[in-house]
């Protein structure tokens, strides 16, 4: 079935290269040629790229300086954003598809496009990356949605502040079993069983909790839930270590390819459009580097938006899959970006588009969810303002003004309520919703 989905998708792009330049101020020149030439596409890139084969980059760029004073365009644009603190960065980043912004970003210029020289580097797990952007070894990280809350609290970790100036994926994980459980889709018959996930600070965790609990099941009583890194989560389903997992991808499409487990249902069954993994780094490195913060904010804004347009997934599936950034199958990798997959339970290929999506914008309603969930089983207690929280850690306003800058429209407020199993979040009511569940800690 997995060849049937790969025969079913678009014949591979041409893979992803990044431009060398000399210096920084050739590659702002680039990036406001380059963003003349897109605006003048309308952000077409296929018709861009077919017709600055047909007639030459050098002709266009010809052309362009025939009409447009583009000496002048890029000083104002150099101006504007300042001087870089610092252009060699590092940023870390766990191999999985809900990282894709950050990790394509390297291989397709985005982070070159303004001005920076980013080593992404790929690490184990989610305590490695917490330590790592703790003591100063990553500039920045790829994180879980709840990481920058937890750490701002000092929940699991010392206390930092940390901001997250953008969400990387929406959706995008899975609750996957092993195959000798193809008998037991009723979540009542799960009792005793033993479940991963990535991280206790996670949406993984949060999500399995709220959906066991849903049917009865005491996350903390009737089954066993531990933290498995990412890349182990299928050897240990393999072993029967595990019952199952709530997991990122493309470890949940991969036990389907490796024939050791079945898709029991995608997160966005649970609840449509939660946040998953963003992009995050230190209020130090903010308030030090703000030129630098500048431009490494507007590259991952530009990044994720660009792996939202489903026409650009088979080539970012391509550009990701390689060893040094996710090591996976491609077609592993096309069937969790396109949509397009099947789930070892039917003979057939599924088609959910929005199976992950790419969504910078970070509601201040769903950190105030998330930490809803952390005071409900236990991992933070007390009385917490959870609005000023939110809005401290989840930079909504500073998304929203990068948006702009970058010709996208954000979100005209930075609350709103949620539907989450047929059940109403009201963000102005966070104590009456947490003690609205029978199944609780606090």
């Amino acid at each position: 079935m997995e060849k049937q989905a790969e025969a079913m998708e678009t014949s591979p792009a041409p893979a992803a290269s990044q431009s060398q330049f000399d210096s920084a101020e050739d590659v702002m020149d680039r990036a406001v040629e380059s963003a003349i030439v897109r605006g003048m596409f309308g952000h077409n890139d296929a018709s861009r790229r077919q017709f600055i084969k047909l007639v030459g980059g050098g002709t266009l760029a010809a052309a362009l300086g025939s009409i447009l004073p583009l000496e002048k365009v890029k000083a104002a644009v150099k101006d504007s954003i300042g001087p870089l603190e610092k252009t060699k960065l590092k940023v870390g980043f766990v191999p999985i598809t809900c990282a894709t912004p950050i990790i394509m970003a390297q291989p397709m210029g985005f982070y070159a496009k303004y001005g920076l020289d980013v080593d992404v580097i790929k690490t184990a797990g989610w305590a490695v990356a917490r330590d790592k952007s703790l003591n100063g070894e990553y500039d920045a990280s790829h994180m879980l949605t709840p990481m920058p809350l937890a750490m701002s609290l000092g929940a699991g970790s010392t206390a930092e502040p940390y901001l997250m100036p953008a969400v990387e994926n929406i959706n995008g994980q899975a609750i996957v079993l092993h195959n000798k459980h193809k008998d037991k889709r009723d979540p009542k018959q799960w009792k005793g069983f033993k479940f991963g996930v990535p991280f206790e600070y996670s949406m993984h965790n949060f999500l399995l909790r709220y959906y066991v609990a849903e049917h009865g099941i005491d996350p903390d009583k009737d089954i066993q839930i531990r933290v498995v890194p990412p890349p182990e989560m299928v050897a240990n389903l393999r072993a029967e270590n595990l019952d199952g997992y709530l997991s990122p991808d493309p470890f949940n499409q991969r036990a389907v390819y490796e024939k050791v487990g079945f898709l029991h249902m995608l997160t966005k069954d649970i609840w449509e459009g939660h946040p998953c993994c963003a992009f995050a780094c230190s209020k130090k490195f903010a308030t030090e580097m703000p030129n630098t913060y500048a431009a490494l904010f507007k590259s991952i804004v530009d990044a994720t938006h660009y792996s939202a347009k489903a026409e650009n997934r088979d080539e970012i599936a391509k550009a990701i899959s390689p060893k040094n950034y996710l090591n996976q199958p491609e077609v592993v990798v096309k069937q969790v970006l396109t949509g397009r997959y099947v789930d070892g339970l039917e003979r057939k290929v599924h088609n959910v588009p929005d199976r992950i999506d790419f969504d910078p914008f970070p509601w201040h309603s769903m950190a105030v969810w998330i930490l809803t969930q952390m005071k409900r089983w236990g991992y933070i207690s007390g009385d917490i303002d959870y609005n000023k929280i939110a809005e401290e850690v989840y930079v909504a306003s500073e998304t929203a003004d990068v948006m702009r800058s970058l010709g996208y429209t954000p979100p005209s407020k930075t609350y709103e309520n949620y539907n989450i199993m047929g059940k109403t979040f009201d963000y102005t009511q966070p104590e009456a919703y947490i003690n609205s569940f029978a199944i609780k800690r606090s």
